[in-house]
Parts: C-alpha cells; sequence; structure tokens
C-alpha cells in the first residue's frame, strides 16, 4: 500500500510538470501565430482531469506565476485558472464529462467560459483603471465600443465572452482528445486515484447508511453534526481566510502609507526647494511693484520649471499673508505664463482658511487635504524667511490625489486577485495534506471496523488481517490510534475465540443435559427406545430440506433450526407427570386415561414456562421447546389438541414434529403393536398430508426418505450408540445427494 501511495504521488508529480508545460508552451504558441485564443489553461484542465483538484490548482497558479516572469500583470488572472480547475475536476469526478453526455461538456465549457471571459473582464477593468485592457481581447473591445451601442466595460465583458467562449471549447476539446489517447494501464492508474478519492470524500456518508441498516436508528445517530472531513476544511477556510485578509489588510496598508508618505515628502521638497528659489528679502518689493522685472520673470521660470519636473504637483504658488489680506507674490500656469500680477489680492484656499491665524504668525502650516476644481488635493505649506528672521510669506504645493487613489485601487485589485489565488492553493494543499494524515487514515479505520464480521472464524481471521494491512505511517497520534485499534481487534479475536469455544462446552453440556433430561423421561416409558433422539434426528432433516426447497425462508434460519434440534428431546418432557401405569399400560387406554394421556402437553408447556420465567436473558432454544412440548400434537385440519389450531396457527416447529413423532411411533416397536415398515410408515405419512399434516412438511420428509432411512436404520439394535449417528453422516444434511446415488 504504501508503495501505491508513493507511486501514484510519482505520478501525479510528472502529471503536474508535463501539464505545467504544456499551459506555457500553448501561451507561447498562441502569441506567436497571433490566435486570438490564449492556450493557457489545456494542461490545467488535463490535470485537474486525471489527477482532482489539487494537481489542477496547482498547475493554474503556478502556469500564471511562471508567464509573469515575462508579463507581470499574467500574475493576477491566476485566480482564474485555479478556478477552472476546480470545476474541471469537479465534472471529470463526478463522471459527468464523456462524449455520450454532450450537454454536460457545452455545460463545462460555458462555466470556464464564463470564468475565464466574465470574471476575466472584470478583473481586467479593474487592473486596467476602469478602461480597456490591452491583450488578445483589446482590438475586439474597441470595434464592439466604436459601434456606440455598448459603454466600454460592456464592450470589453462581450470581448472577452466571445474569445474565451471559442478558447476552453477547444481547451476542452483538447483536454478529451489528450485523455483518451492515453495509455489505458496510464489511466486506470489516475482514474482509481480519483476515484479512490471521491469514496473517501463520500466516506462519512456511506458509513452513516451502514450504520443505519445496522440497526442504529437516526435518532440516535447526530446526522447534523458535520464530518471530521468538513470540520478540517472549515478550519482552514477560517485560517486561510483569517491569512489572507490580514496580509491583504497589512499589504493595502503599507502600500497606502507608503503612498501617502511619498507624496508628502514630495511635496515637501518641491515646497522647500520653492522656497529657496524666492529671495525673501525681495518679496515686499514684488508686493509694492518696486522689484526688477527680469529678475522676477527669471524666478517665475524656475518655479515653471520646478512645477513641470513634478508630475504630481498640481499648483505651485507663493502666497504673503497679512492683516490686510493675502496677496499674491507668485504662481505658474501650465502654460509657464504668470497667474496674476504679483501683490495683488487674492483668498487662501478652501482648506487652508482655518489657518488664517497660523500664516499671519508664520507658524508651520499641517497638511490639508481638500477637494478643488482639480479634484482631491494635498496642500503643503512651507514658510519664507527674509534675512531678518521674519516669514514674509508662504511656499504652497497642491498634490492631485487622484492618481495616488487611483493607484491605492489598482493596488488592492492585485493583492485580492494574488491573495484568493493563493489562498485557494494553500487551501486544496491543507485540505490534501488534511485528508491524507488525518480524515483518510481515519476512515480506512472507521470502514474496517464497520465492514468487520463476527460470523465466523474465517471471516474475523480476515477482517484482522485487512486492519493490519492498512499500514497506515502518520507518525503522529493518529498512526498510536491505529496500531492501538490494531492490537486490540487482534485481542478481541482471541477473547471471541476463547469465548466461542466456552459457549460450545457450555452448549455440549447443555445438550447433553437436555438429552439426560429426555432419558430419565424416556426411562419411565418403557415403550419408546431412542424416539427423543430419533425425532431430534428426523426434524434436523426435515427443516434442512424445507430451507433446500425455499420453504419458509424467513424463519429457516441457522440459529431457528439449532434451537428447534436442540430443544426436540424435551416435546415429551411432560410424560413426567403421566403415571406410570397409564405411560407403560400394555393394552389400549380408556377415554379417562387417554385424557390423562392428553395432559403430557399442557404440562410439558407449563415445565419449560416456568424455566422460561427463570431466565433473566433471551430464553432462546426454550421458546421452542415450549412451543414443541405444547402443539406436536396439534392437526393441520384442526382435530388435534390439546388447542384444536388449524393450519398455519400451529407453530412451524410443532408441524414438523408432529412429523417425525409420528413416524417414529409408526417404525418403532411397542409392547402394544409390531413395528410397520419403512415404505408402510412412509406412505402413511403421505397420506396423511393436508389432514394430520402440513403438506409442505410431509412433502419434505418423503423428499428425503434416504436420509431418514439412515436414521431409523442407525438405531437399530446393532448400531446402537451414544453418539448421534445422524450428525455425523452427510447423507442427514443432504438427502437430495443422497438420493440421487441411488437413482444412480
Amino acid at each position: 500500500m504504501e508503495k501505491k501511495k508513493k507511486s501514484i504521488t510519482a505520478y501525479i508529480v510528472i502529471l503536474c510538470i508535463l501539464c505545467i508545460a504544456i499551459n506555457y508552451l500553448g501561451a507561447k504558441m498562441a502569441l506567436a501565430l497571433h490566435l486570438p485564443v490564449f492556450f493557457d489553461c489545456i494542461g490545467t484542465m488535463l490535470a485537474a482531469a486525471l489527477g482532482g483538484a489539487l494537481p489542477g490548482v496547482i498547475v493554474g497558479y503556478l502556469t500564471n506565476l511562471i508567464n509573469g516572469y515575462s508579463d507581470p500583470i499574467t500574475m493576477y488572472y491566476g485566480i482564474l485558472n485555479v478556478l477552472i480547475a476546480i470545476v474541471t475536476s469537479i465534472f471529470f469526478r463526478r463522471g459527468l464529462v464523456s462524449l455520450k453526455k454532450p450537454h454536460m461538456i457545452a455545460l463545462l465549457v460555458a462555466i470556464n467560459a464564463f470564468i475565464g471571459g466574465a470574471l476575466g473582464s472584470v478583473v481586467t477593468w479593474l487592473l486596467y483603471g476602469f478602461s480597456f485592457g490591452e491583450g488578445i481581447s483589446a482590438p475586439l473591445a474597441h470595434t464592439i465600443f466604436d459601434t456606440g451601442i455598448f459603454n466600454e466595460f460592456w464592450s470589453q465583458f462581450i470581448a472577452d465572452m466571445g474569445i474565451d467562449l471559442l478558447d476552453k471549447f477547444i481547451c476542452v476539446g483538447i483536454t478529451i482528445i489528450l485523455i483518451r489517447i492515453l495509455p489505458k494501464a496510464l489511466r486506470e492508474i489516475f482514474f482509481e486515484h480519483t476515484e479512490s478519492e471521491r469514496l473517501l470524500m463520500e466516506a462519512p456518508e456511506m458509513m452513516r447508511e451502514m450504520i443505519f441498516n445496522n440497526g442504529v436508528t437516526k435518532k440516535n445517530y447526530h446526522k447534523k453534526s458535520l464530518s471530521l472531513r468538513a470540520k478540517v476544511l472549515v478550519l482552514l477556510i477560517a485560517a486561510s481566510v483569517l491569512i489572507t485578509v490580514s496580509a491583504s489588510v497589512i499589504s493595502f496598508n503599507l502600500f497606502k502609507n507608503s503612498e501617502v508618505n511619498g507624496r508628502i515628502s514630495l511635496g515637501r521638497g518641491v515646497s522647500n526647494v520653492a522656497a529657496k528659489i524666492i529671495n525673501a528679502d525681495e518679496v515686499e518689493n514684488y508686493l509694492f511693484g518696486d522689484y526688477d522685472e527680469d529678475e522676477y520673470k527669471m524666478t517665475a521660470l524656475r518655479l515653471a520649471d520646478l512645477r513641470e519636473n513634478v508630475p504630481d504637483v498640481s499648483d505651485l504658488y507663493i502666497l504673503s499673508v497679512t492683516e490686510k489680506g493675502t496677496k499674491f507674490v507668485f504662481g505658474v500656469n501650465e502654460d509657464r505664463t504668470l497667474d496674476l500680477t504679483p501683490g495683488v489680492f487674492t483668498s487662501l484656499p478652501e482648506g487652508l482658511r482655518e489657518y488664517y491665524a497660523d500664516f499671519l504668525s508664520g507658524k508651520e502650516i499641517p497638511i490639508v487635504n481638500s477637494t478643488g476644481e482639480n479634484g482631491d488635493l494635498m496642500s503643503i505649506s512651507t514658510p519664507i524667511y527674509n534675512s531678518d528672521g521674519k516669514c514674509v510669506a508662504y511656499s504652497i504645493v497642491d498634490i492631485s490625489t487622484l492618481e495616488m487613489r487611483a493607484e491605492i485601487f489598482e493596488f488592492m485589485i492585485k493583492v485580492i486577485t494574488l491573495f484568493f489565488g493563493v489562498f485557494l492553493l494553500i487551501l486544496a494543499v491543507s485540505l490534501r495534506l488534511a485528508e491524507i494524515g488525518i480524515t483518510h487514515p481515519i476512515n480506512e479505520m472507521a470502514a474496517a471496523a464497520e465492514a468487520f464480521a463476527y460470523d465466523s472464524e474465517e471471516a474475523r481471521d480476515e477482517n484482522v488481517e485487512k486492519i493490519e494491512s492498512l499500514e497506515i505511517h502518520t507518525g503522529d497520534e493518529i498512526e498510536h490510534l491505529y496500531y492501538a485499534i490494531a492490537k486490540t481487534t487482534h485481542d478481541t479475536m482471541g477473547y471471541i475465540d476463547d469465548v466461542n469455544e466456552k459457549n460450545r462446552i457450555i452448549m455440549k453440556m447443555q445438550n447433553g443435559l437436555i438429552m439426560v433430561l429426555a432419558d430419565m423421561v424416556e426411562g419411565r416409558d418403557q415403550n419408546t427406545g431412542d424416539h427423543v433422539k430419533k425425532t431430534a434426528a428426523y426434524t434436523r432433516i426435515i427443516l434442512n430440506k424445507l430451507r433446500e426447497e425455499g420453504k419458509f425462508q424467513d424463519e429457516l434460519t441457522d440459529a431457528y433450526i439449532e434451537d428447534v434440534v436442540n430443544s426436540a428431546p424435551l416435546h415429551d418432557v411432560g410424560k413426567i407427570t403421566i403415571s406410570d401405569l397409564v405411560l407403560n399400560k400394555p393394552g389400549r387406554l380408556t377415554d379417562e386415561e387417554f385424557e390423562m394421556m392428553k395432559n403430557h402437553t399442557t404440562a410439558g408447556a407449563e415445565i419449560i414456562g416456568k424455566a422460561i420465567e427463570s431466565v433473566s436473558e433471551e430464553p432462546g432454544y426454550l421458546v421452542e421447546a415450549m412451543n414443541l412440548a405444547y402443539y406436536h400434537h396439534e392437526r393441520w385440519d384442526g382435530k388435534g389438541y390439546p388447542m384444536g389450531l388449524k393450519g398455519e396457527q400451529i407453530p412451524l416447529s410443532a408441524r414438523v414434529m408432529a412429523v417425525a413423532d409420528v413416524f417414529d411411533a409408526l417404525v418403532s416397536k411397542r409392547c402394544y403393536k409390531p413395528p410397520f415398515s419403512f415404505d408402510k410408515a412412509m406412505s402413511i405419512i403421505e397420506e396423511e398430508a393436508g389432514t394430520h399434516f402440513d403438506p409442505d412438511v410431509a412433502a419434505a420428509f418423503i423428499a428425503a426418505k434416504d436420509a431418514v432411512y439412515f436414521v431409523a436404520n442407525s438405531f437399530s439394535e446393532e448400531h446402537r450408540s451414544v453418539e448421534e449417528p445422524w450428525a455425523k453422516d452427510p447423507r442427514a444434511n443432504a438427502p437430495s445427494e443422497e438420493k440421487e446415488e441411488k437413482s444412480e
């Protein structure tokens, strides 16, 4: 078993490597030939179809990681390949993909196309900032958009779906062809592996049905509780989600803080540089128009160059804030022209107005986020001091945060797609490891224990060997549990063998005591000889013949037959209450004496009934012993005694004993009559069928006449023995074979 596990593992590893190569080469071929398809998931589907979900997920995700080295954006589509692997594995594992089921193949194509096309178009739309992508579908998306019927999103959606339908149709077809041309032996190895996985997944439900079939009611079975596999799956999902969400949130916050801090540093740097460009001692001259115009323009051009070299800077201006108001000092337009004439009154931007007092006193101004005509802005202010240390103006830089927000959103989408793919990969790997190390061994042990049979020594030994052959080697508590179960099972079988041996001895002693009791009763009746032994033998012959003929199948179990045969010697136990004068009278009984003799049936039932009352556990054979004692003189036509029962109202055991009892009385010598011949006695039984005897029972007795003859002959004077000869002779249990030998 261990070798088999290692062998399938090696096949799975090779399969994954080959399928990754198929994906990689397929994508490169499609690009080189400028085909309007991707061909990057053929290997994913093949791995999922042959090896199950985990190999498919591994192949799908690693393919996108490898392709991501040359085209980084490809990595973020890995989640799509992972989902395609899961869907494909479900279809193939459930046997839904077949040439006889073209509708299921079409459904598989449609679902995978929806994953690759619909979900893929959403990912593309988000990754490219709510605009067209740059992949294979981009030209078609532009063409659809140019018709003016659809907007950009739906144009991208329709283009992706159309191309993916074609791509997935071809990929599914190639996958099916590759599987069909695979050598049969290799296909069987993989399909046996996926079938065992499916059975393991269904094991808890199958075991529940087995338990219910073995007599455990659903009311007492906690069906609502999750299976161990489901619990492990829930824990893995919870842990994976927690890790994925935590990692995503941490990554998002780190990136966001990095972006914000980067722009703050950028803004402070630009603001500080601008403050140094300004000649602070000339600010008052600028405000009152007493300045060198060429020098002023040169400074303005330097500020314009600074603004142009930093793309994220939306506005750069110098303001002087006084008690009389805010005056414009410098400011440059996008066309490098001055915004206003220096000294003109203006106003602080809306977001900075609450800090007017701080501007007047020349304090540091905090960073202010606001929304203006140019969108969301981050305003950074730096005080400008003259040579006397007086704050004469402020260098104010507005940084646009629109692009930053777009970059943060794009990063968030990338993190989500990337981590969600990792989440499914971790989940698939963890679940498989949990199945191998936890649920699989436990299910194997549970299945072996549930299927354990105790009905025979061979079955017990076979099941012990089956448990010992599981060879569970997890190296942890589960392996320890396995060896404990194996040892307990082995020891238990030893105890069962000991108990069975003791039961055998007890049964032998019990049967011996029954026979002794029957002999004591028989010893008082000088007319009966070996009557109890012979009737027991005839009873066994009749019951076995009836079962061989398929009669009374529900009743004629091994246990029932043994109970009837073992209790047969007690059918006349009631004679212990009959007077010796009546019991051994050599002549015909009077009516009064016959009535006394008839009482041995009710007396026997009362004796055995008292024995049953004294037994606290299941009375077992005593029930049939009472039936035999009470009803063995009832007749099929209802004219018997003591109850006058008719037909099937009479217990089967008593109907059988009626034939055995009468036949032995006919062929036995009595002090009041000579024995009938064997054939004459048989003819009487046949004649009385349907009146005195159950016709089925009588017919079975006559059909087994060779075995009956053997028993009758075995108890002749020269064959008397303490042992039961009919129990040793095969003809007693197989009269039909003996009869066939006679006819031949």
